[in-house]
Order: C-alpha cells, then structure tokens, then sequence
C-alpha cells in the first residue's frame, strides 16, 4: 500500500539528481511529459529510442539528449546500463520492451501503467527477474493531492468508508490508435487510474460484489459498473460508473471529522461536519508546471530511500490490480 509522503513529495525538487542517467523507450506523448520532468529534475544525460527519425524529431532542441531511432529491439543490445530506463511505448508492447531492458543489463525499470491488459505478460516478467527493481507508473498515486488526503485523514484518525466513480467519457476516447484488445479491456488500460487511487487509500478488497450492465461495441463486457465491499482495512466502499452518461473520475473518503474528495483527481476538497460548503484545500506541488506524479515517480525511482518511505506498485501489486479489474468489469481470458 502506498504510503503518505506528502512533504517528502513536495521537495523533490531539492534532490540532487543530476548525475543520473534515463534511457527511455518510446516516443509517443507520453514522452513529452517525462522528458519535461527529467529537464526540471535537472537530469542531462537522457537517451531516447524511438522507432523513426521523425518521432523523435521533437526532442532534438535538447542539445545533451542522446535520439536513437529503428526501435527497442535493434537498439537496446548496445545501451549501456543506466540509472533508470523508462518503458513508455503502446500499452500491447510495454512488458516485451521490458524484458528486452531487463535481458540487456538494464536493472531499474519504470514501466507506464498498467504494463499490459494481460496479468499473464505482468506474470512473465515476474518469472525472469532476479534483483532487478521493476515498477509500474501509476502516476496519479504521486499526486501530492493524494499524499495530501492520506495526511488529512490520518490527522482526523482514519478513513470510515470510501465510494468512487471511474466513469470514462467514450466520446473522447481516441479508436483506431490503440489495438482492439487495449479497447476491450479499457477499464485496465485507464479506469485502472481511479480504482488504484481509491484502494491504496482504503486497501485493497476483502469482500466484494460486482455488476455489470449494458455493453458497448467496443467493450462487450459491460458499460455499467456498480458495487460494493469491504477492504481489508475493514473499511466499506462502494463504486458506481456509467459510460453511457456523464460524469467524471473522482474519489471521496468520510472520516468522523470531514469528507474528502479528489475530483478532479489533481485537487482536494474538504467538508466539514454540519457543514454543507466544500472547500478546496490548498496542495503544494515541486513542480507545479510537470504533468503531475511524473516527476514524483521518477524521484522515487531513483532514490531508494524516497521510495522506502512512499513505496510504488511493484509487478505483484499490478498482477492484483489486473486481477481485481477482471473482476469489476467482468473480463475473461
């Protein structure tokens, strides 16, 4: 479970990391947001590989960024090790771009989330690792807001119930760029963001009862999702996402003291018993112009310490991730 680092979180921008050295894979948009993280972690000594010149063109403008192009798979037999390597490809290529890094000496390995649809791919990097660090890049569980909340709750004495929405906006979903088994199993490949954030601030399940209504062309196995639990913290949850309607991500959380929500997920809300006003609580950030949790994790990856104190979702936690999502959205193999 992660843990509350909220004033750690908040300082990162006074590590010194300047002499580390990132290799990252992929080229898409993501790419974008690590690479203006690494820029403002002060870190100089980047490689990309894309798979065309032309994808990355774009990064050319960073004089000491190494740009290698014609792919992962030609290229990464002849990178040296680096501090850490960043899996940021397609979601259907993530865990075999990672277990080319880990065949090739690379030893600490920050995959994007979810690391596959698949827990059986998530399953076959677990069975060839031997001291290797592999996390999964659940950026929004380093959201300071998030970190925020778990210290607010901790104050009030504890979290006594928890409920959720993962509603997706289907109409803003971009087909046609990912592979269909991406879309069939949209609900790890994105919602996976919302219900991560609400179990590792309640734990995860202990009982549970799921539903699914409705389908979608696209996503046969339901467009309805209600249910309920327990978690292991002995804390009842509930959740409700309807993809046909609207709606938006968000989480809230009681305490005996206040409520507390993350909607949008990037800020906090408070309210106060007897009161019926939300007011928005202020969260400091270390760089509050980076993508959010991008340079957090990054941080966390490259010093150890940091992530004793906070933790990140180890291949184990993500196989749990995938297997609670197969059961909250009805996904068989």
């Amino acid at each position: 479970m992660i843990r509350q680092s909220y004033s750690e979180l908040i300082k990162i921008n006074s590590l010194d990391l300047q002499n580390k050295s990132v290799l990252i894979i992929g080229s898409g948009a993501i790419v974008n947001e690590y690479v203006i993280a690494l820029v403002n972690l002060g870190i100089k000594d980047v490689t990309i590989i894309g798979n065309t010149e032309n994808s990355i063109q774009k990064f050319k403008h960073f004089p000491n960024f190494k740009l290698i192009y014609g792919g992962y798979e030609i290229n990464l037999p002849g990178i040296r090790k680096k501090d850490l390597t960043i899996i940021a490809t397609p979601i259907s290529s993530l865990t075999n771009a990672a277990k080319i890094a880990i065949e090739n000496q690379q030893s600490r390995i920050l995959i994007e989330k979810p690391g596959s649809v698949y827990k059986k791919d998530l399953k076959m990097l677990e069975s060839i690792i031997t001291n290797q660090k592999i996390r999964i890049g659940y950026n929004r569980l380093m959201y300071p807001s998030f970190h925020k909340l778990k210290s607010l709750a901790e104050n009030d004495g504890g979290i006594i119930s928890c409920k959720f929405d993962f509603t997706e906006w289907t109409h803003t979903i971009p087909f046609g760029r990912y592979k269909e088994e991406v879309y069939k199993r949209w609900g790890i490949s994105n919602s996976l963001h919302v219900i991560s954030m609400a179990f590792e601030l309640i734990g995860m399940p202990e009982k549970i009862s799921t539903y699914q209504n409705g389908k979608l062309e696209w996503h046969p196995s339901g467009s309805v999702f209600v249910g309920s639990g327990i978690s292991e913290n002995k804390i009842p949850f509930s959740y409700h996402a309807n993809w046909n309607g609207g709606g938006r991500w968000g989480v809230e959380v009681v305490t005996k003291e206040n409520i507390y929500r993350l909607i949008p997920l990037e800020k906090l809300y408070g309210l106060s018993k007897g009161s019926t006003e939300w007011k928005e609580i202020v969260v400091e950030s270390a760089f509050p112009k980076v993508k959010e949790g991008i340079a957090e994790e990054i941080a966390v990856m490259l010093d150890d310490d940091l992530e004793s104190k906070i933790g990140m979702i180890s291949l184990q936690k993500a196989i749990k991730y995938n297997e609670l999502a197969e059961v909250i959205f009805g996904y068989k193999d």
